[in-house]
């Protein structure tokens, strides 16, 4: 952090894989109900299974459902589920089917159009909107980002590259205040979070590299403190 000396080489697919899930586990922790724990998960690849265990350790879960385009790749999330998590998986038919009465919904698809619609969305809830991460890209449909108060993780981003904002914005149903800030401003105490119990909130997710940085140096501080990791010299200087 002083003069960007390289400390550590990483495996960035992985970190990331974790550090998005762990910042909705945050987002649901400070944002969702207190008593929310029926979890609906749209979607079954990385993101799935990373934010399973990041909703389990926000919050205690009850019941959780999934559905995905892939029945199969369903029931292979279901299995994993089982197996590392000791958790039973409801395999949905519709994505419609697994959100209704969840109190907790992630979308982690690869979906260019939505897969969630705000019609389904039960009083309550909280969503993380994870997976699109393009203009023209969105999984929640207009009337669900409308009718949800609306977080994210950083402004400057959700404002120029969230097509599910974006999108109902050029439709003319919201504006930029809609946002209603970022969940770090929540944490300082800048910001308030959920109003009512039967409020809808929303976490917009699209990832900014100081997470990426910041988990990155903690793996590193991990790694010295335990003596874990392989120690390469490169010049006279020692990386691991």
């Amino acid at each position: 952090p002083v003069h960007g000396r390289l400390l550590a080489m990483m495996d960035a697919s992985t970190i990331t894989g974790i550090r998005t899930a762990a910042v909705s586990g945050l987002a649901t922790k400070i944002l969702a109900r207190e008593d929310a724990g029926d979890l609906a998960i749209l979607g079954s690849g990385v993101q799935a299974h990373t934010h399973l265990d990041a909703m389990k350790s926000a919050r205690s879960l009850r019941r959780v459902r999934v559905w995905s385009r892939s029945q199969d790749n369903a029931k292979k999330f279901a299995a994993n589920a089982a197996r590392d998590h000791a958790i039973e998986v409801e395999v949905c038919s519709s994505a419609e089917a697994a959100v209704r009465d969840a109190d907790i919904i992630c979308t982690t698809t690869s979906a260019k159009e939505p897969v969630l619609h705000g019609d389904w969305i039960a009083p309550g809830a909280h969503i993380n909107a994870v997976g699109s991460s393009a203009k023209t890209a969105r999984e929640v449909d207009s009337a669900g980002i409308a009718k949800a108060r609306m977080y994210v993780d950083r402004m400057e981003s959700a404002l120029n590259e969230a097509g599910d904002f974006l999108v109902p914005k050029s439709e003319g149903l919201i504006g930029d205040d809609h946002i209603i800030g970022e969940i770090g401003d929540i944490l300082l105490g800048k910001l308030a979070g959920r109003g009512s119990a039967d409020e809808i909130t929303m976490f917009k997710s699209l990832g900014i590299a100081v997470e990426d940085l910041a988990s990155a140096h903690h793996i590193y501080t991990k790694a010295v403190r335990d003596g874990s990791g392989t120690w390469i010299d490169f010049g006279g200087s020692r990386h691991i």
